[in-house]
């Protein structure tokens, strides 16, 4: 189920700046500036969405995840941790021109073979999709949005 979310209304809160030509964004979770690139800029506008309309904790959430997968190290954009610490959600931000399609969720969902969050989602700002996972029962179902944190 295609979610429609409103990101670019965050855009003016982006903390951006400039050194010579290199054009930088603010990350509030990594509290420093980081290389403004179309998929940093969604990671950015995703986050301000995950802390400001959802109401997510802010200490709760990593950036730029570590994780290793078939002996390669990735990186996951955005992982939210439930009150145990454990990866809740995990969100996949890829750049506006590349298409959401079979290998994208594939990705993603290897790299939540490691991180067993039950709440998965990928974005390109353009279409999002968000699904609650069943390891168990090895299923899982798109949402209508992406879920509140549990209190």
């Amino acid at each position: 189920m295609l979610l429609e979310l409103d990101l670019l209304q965050f855009q003016p809160r982006l903390r951006l700046s400039k050194a010579g030509e290199l054009a930088f964004v603010f990350d509030p979770i990594r509290r420093k500036d980081v290389a403004l690139t179309p998929e940093e800029l969604l990671r950015q506008l995703v986050l301000l969405y995950l802390l400001e309309e959802k109401k997510y904790p802010a200490h709760r959430i990593r950036s730029e995840v570590g994780i290793e997968v078939n002996g390669l190290r990735r990186r996951c954009d955005l992982v939210v941790f439930d009150a145990a610490v454990k990866p809740w959600l995990l969100v996949e931000c890829k750049s506006p021109r590349v298409a959401l399609n079979q290998s994208t969720f594939e990705q993603a969902a290897r790299y939540n073979l490691r991180l067993r969050a039950p709440f998965l989602t990928v974005t390109n700002g353009l279409a999002t999709y968000c699904s609650a996972l069943d390891f168990e029962q090895e299923t899982f179902e798109y949402l209508e949005g992406l879920p509140d944190y549990p209190k």
